[in-house]
């Protein structure tokens, strides 16, 4: 194994991750036995100066300040043994997909969907999708972004301007790496609460209300300390507490709306912050990623100082939760007072915080191409150009399949080529998997990703398939009327004078009824399809469908073919010009014993 391959690489780093959580393990339990220690010593210093008069109290300061140096450092390294466990789950989870097998990263079962043209037929979404092998996302709008691109193909300009950001992305190892370990454990953290409290309109009470509640905040402080502590009378306590409480009882209200929609705000702005900052500081080259930098910094505003701004008045807010503060808290009108704050926070930032988490999620889905493209360094930049409707894949393999027990397959549709192939062969022998190679490369290629081919060209195309068409007792509809109703939408697609040529992908068509019906619709869908400029395969083990091609222009047959050794069936996955030869049930039947 290279030393520079992916492979290598993340094992060498994840060795040294791994080194590092152990040296910081045991580090922290040596910092805790010294904390204690010096605990142990600040409660001793105390006794002896306080209860027995030894000495001054003042140097039990000396192992106070130890006790406190001791704590800092233990909190310090343990942020870095949780950074480091991350980046230990960053390279393993990169091994885990190499070696074929889901990372863990969420595989986006919430964009499943059967109604729509491709995404269940090809495993989009779900366990062992292609979004499970693709997503480095860190928050929910990322993950958004990406199931979008993978459920609506882009233009050809749309396509390069992400080719050139994945290209610039890819080796960038480090920024993919201190983003999956960026602030706090959150994955799919949901900030769509903060976007839209940023975008309310203005509701703040008038200004003089704000300093009123300062003022008045410190005055109840002094009342309280001057009666507690200098013996002076209660009246000011008195005074002042009865205007606070007529001041604030009437913005409670207020400061409820404000403040209620950011309850779990901090818990997550800390990974918000830490991803803006790597973005706003890398050098990227890339005219996409640049932009995306642009938009961020648009209004002069600099989204991870706005955002600390933030999650600094949030944490203060949240210092009322202390037991120790609760008396400063009531005394100083806490919410109310946190209330103006984040309000004219707001009024500065809020309506950019849109904005902003808009790039985060597009810089997120562009890195999780860019990982998936680093990671299979032999997958190639697909060619997107408009023209005459064309799909022309040489070595074109699927990418859920490991690479090294990948079978290729040359496909040809289109301008110059076949317009329709009817495949034909046996159970188990490659057909639903060269369709699903197919289209799930079409799906990154007008995503903007790499393709698991040796050279891969399209034009922009719509993707259609009923490969895994499903009947529904709750809906009350069986197979072949879910696949019925699923044919007439991709007829809808191919119709559509507005939108790009169907790619279709037909996968035993009609199967659920009888072979006369099957037969003749499945050659009357295709006719119609070809008469409305779509490309794409039709697949069957009913030889009888491939005489279609006698009377459809452009239609042609290929085959996957099997041999039986020994007893056992062997597949080469390979597909071949013509019909297929033979078929393969009797003997699946036999080889299992049935006495057929």
């Amino acid at each position: 194994m290279s030393p520079h391959t992916p492979s290598a690489v993340y094992t060498d780093r994840l060795a040294a991750r791994t080194a590092s959580v152990a040296e910081l393990t045991a580090r922290l339990d040596a910092l805790s036995y010294a904390r204690l220690g010096a605990f142990a010593v600040v409660l001793l210093a105390a006794a002896l100066s306080f209860g027995a008069g030894l000495f001054s109290a003042w140097f039990t300061l000396v192992p106070l300040l130890g006790f406190v140096f001791l704590v800092a450092k233990f909190e310090a390294a343990r942020g870095r043994k949780a950074w480091a466990e991350r980046a230990a789950r960053f390279y393993s989870g990169g091994l885990e997909r190499l070696a074929g097998r889901p990372s863990g990263n969420g595989d986006g079962t919430r964009f499943a969907d059967d109604a729509h043209p491709y995404s269940d037929d090809l495993d989009l979404f779900g366990p062992g999708s292609l979004f499970e092998l693709l997503t480095v996302c860190r928050t929910r709008t990322g993950e958004d972004t990406l199931a979008a691109w993978l459920l609506a193909p882009a233009g050809p300009g749309e396509v390069k301007a992400r080719q050139e950001a994945v290209a610039d992305l890819a080796p960038r190892l480090d920024l993919r790496e201190a983003v999956a370990v960026a602030g706090a454990e959150a994955p799919a953290a949901d900030y769509r609460p903060l976007v839209q409290w940023g975008a309310a309109p203005a509701d703040a009470p008038p200004a003089w209300k704000w300093w009123a509640v300062e003022v008045l905040g410190w005055l109840n402080v002094f009342a309280w300390a001057g009666w507690l502590f200098a013996e002076t009378t209660a009246l000011p306590v008195l005074a002042f507490g009865l205007l606070s409480l007529g001041l604030a009882a009437p913005l409670m209200s207020w400061a409820g709306r404000v403040l209620k929609p950011l309850d779990r705000a901090a818990e997550n702005l800390s990974l918000f912050e830490a991803v803006l900052i790597r973005l706003e500081r890398e050098p990227f080259s890339a005219p996409r990623l640049k932009e995306l930098q642009g938009s961020m910094r648009a209004g002069g505003l600099l989204p991870s100082e706005q955002i600390r701004q933030l999650r600094l008045l949030l944490d203060g807010y949240n210092a009322r939760r202390n037991a120790f503060f609760i008396p400063v808290a009531v005394l100083r009108m806490w919410p109310v007072r946190f209330a103006f704050k984040l309000e004219a926070w707001r009024t500065r930032s809020g309506l950019a915080v849109g904005r902003w988490l808009r790039a985060v999620g597009e810089f997120e889905a562009l890195s999780s191409l860019a990982g998936h493209a680093y990671e299979n360094p032999a997958d190639v930049v697909p060619t997107v150009e408009p023209g005459p409707v064309r799909l022309a894949a040489v070595g074109v393999g699927h990418p859920l399949i490991p690479a090294a027990k990948c079978v290729r397959n040359d496909v040809a549709l289109g301008d110059g080529a076949n317009r329709v192939l009817i495949v034909s062969g046996s159970n188990m022998s490659g057909k639903s998997t060269l369709l699903r190679a197919v289209g799930v490369n079409a799906v990154l290629a007008l995503a903007g990703g790499v393709v698991r081919a040796k050279s891969f060209a399209l034009t922009p195309v719509s993707v259609g398939a009923t490969m895994r068409v499903q009947d529904s007792l709750q809906a009350g509809r069986s197979r072949f009327f879910a696949e019925v109703t699923k044919v007439r939408l991709l007829l809808d697609i191919a119709g559509r004078a507005d939108g790009p040529p169907l790619l279709f992908l037909l996968d035993e068509l009609f199967a659920g009824t009888n072979s006369a019906d099957r037969v003749a619709g499945a050659e009357g869908v295709t006719r119609a399809l070809v008469a409305l400029g779509a490309v794409g395969f039709v697949t069957t083990h009913d030889l009888s469908l491939t005489a279609v091609t006698d009377s459809i222009p452009g239609a042609a047959n290929h085959h996957f073919c099997d041999g039986l050794a020994g007893g056992e069936l062997h597949f080469d996955y390979t597909m071949h010009p013509g019909v297929v030869p033979h078929g393969n049930g009797l003997a699946l039947m036999r080889a299992v014993g049935l006495k057929v």
